[in-house]
């Protein structure tokens, strides 16, 4: 029997209640709070051409040389299943023209992610990400208001025991000199690296810093940092930023070893740790930073742009109502018993659902006994019964279940059917 279970792939999940309502519940305060601060939704197709992201990620970096989903469509076409939003986004921005037509777009997004890493505690294959971008802006009040809106997003659910970290990786002007300060020190250290790290210091080295082998932490811990090596322009934006999340409040602490796992970042970047030390090397709920050059390599005109991503299954583990017992999914639990009950009891249903009540309605021919041993695993505060006796005079059963009393504290009342949705509706409230 066992051998005829077709099981999830490796590395993908299924999320049920009430993992599910964490997930909901964060969705919707994503959608009201990304919305105060003017951004509008996104949905971007699973699905794109393999070269976006070989293209906008980097050849070099382990999501496009080891972990992406790639397959060639029938017209022999590469398609990849996304591994990350911000390309998509981008794509998006360019093949719609909005450059020319409103060049500073605010977009957010969510949904499925895929990348073929190794599954442990934390990361998955299929795993669920929101983003958010600002297109057009590259003054650093963008970046800070950004990241506060962040903290705003990850504050309004709860979510404690996090920390920020900052940094800033230069620009095209004062990166090759950090790049070339970098590669001397890891030239002396290379015999302490691990071997995806000896491949990364050629190709590109300032990858090792974010390898999380030991033995790789322990050999750059003395490694030149980013923020000593900024040309006065990025450091006078780096400046800015951290004025700006002074004047919002959002504590910080500087981070020269964050240089985020994409090529494609420049200036500011930022990520939001899990402080427990349960989460482990997946301790990352959430990064982003400033990718001003994106928009142009993916074949649009210069634009700045700066942008975050959250994990949403991390994020899940800290929030507070994640931990505690889900809310009754049901307030009323509807049965029907015997012939000619089952009008009567779609039509209160209704009646009682278009009042924002939550009902589970029983129509099945299963005995009285099982239907109210489902009614007390619902969770409902009331139960209400419509027989055959019922049906005929037009009334129905009204009996309290553990949850809620019914008025001095009888157990079971009659109710006429007609009036029966606001007695019950009245008795809830």
């Amino acid at each position: 029997m066992t051998d005829t279970i077709i099981r999830s792939v490796k590395g993908m999940h299924d999320v049920l209640p009430p993992a599910s309502r964490t997930f909901a519940q964060i969705e919707a305060e994503m959608r009201r709070v990304f919305g105060r601060y003017g951004f509008a939704e996104l949905r971007t197709p699973i699905v794109e051409e393999t070269r976006l992201f070989s293209r906008g990620i980097g050849e070099e970096t382990d999501i496009v040389a080891k972990e992406m989903y790639t397959f060639c469509d029938r017209d022999g076409t590469s398609l990849t299943m996304r591994p990350e939003g911000t390309a998509s986004a981008v794509r998006a921005y360019v093949e719609h023209g909005l450059a020319a037509s409103d060049p500073v777009a605010r977009w957010y997004y969510t949904g499925p992610m895929f990348r073929h890493e190794r599954a442990q505690k934390g990361r998955y294959r299929q795993f669920h990400q929101i983003g958010a971008e600002i297109f057009g802006l590259s003054d650093a009040a963008a970046d800070a208001e950004l990241i506060h809106m962040l903290a705003d997003f990850t504050r309004g659910l709860g979510v404690r025991g996090v920390a920020l970290g900052l940094n800033s990786l230069g620009c095209p002007v004062c990166r090759p000199a950090y790049r070339a300060a970098l590669g001397a020190f890891l030239a002396g250290a290379a015999g302490r690296l691990c071997e995806d790290c000896q491949r990364r210091r050629e190709t590109n080295p300032l990858r090792v810093l974010d390898c999380k082998k030991e033995g790789c932490r322990d050999a750059t811990a003395d490694a030149p940092a980013s923020i000593g090596h900024l040309c006065a322009e990025c450091a006078a934006h780096f400046a800015q930023v951290r004025a700006w999340l002074d004047a919002f409040g959002d504590a910080y602490a500087l981070d020269p070893r964050m240089v985020r796992g994409l090529d494609y970042y420049n200036r500011t970047t930022f990520e939001l740790l899990a402080t427990d030390p349960e989460a482990g090397a997946q301790n990352a709920v959430a990064g982003g930073g400033r990718y001003d050059g994106l928009v142009e390599m993916l074949g649009g005109r210069p634009t700045p742009a700066v942008g975050f991503a959250i994990g949403v299954e991390r994020l899940a583990a800290l929030v507070p109502s994640a931990k505690e017992a889900p809310p009754p999914s049901v307030d009323v639990f509807v049965m029907a018993v015997g012939p000619g009950t089952v009008v009567a009891a779609a039509r209160l249903a209704s009646e009682l659902r278009a009042k924002g009540i939550t009902v589970e309605l029983d129509g099945s021919e299963k005995g009285f006994k099982a239907k109210f041993k489902r009614a007390d695993r619902s969770g409902a505060a009331f139960a209400v019964v419509i027989g055959g006796d019922e049906a005929a005079r037009g009334a129905c059963a009204v009996k309290a279940l553990a949850s809620r009393p019914l008025p001095d504290g009888v157990k079971q009342v009659e109710a006429p059917l007609d009036g029966a949705a606001a007695f019950i509706a009245g008795m809830l409230a």
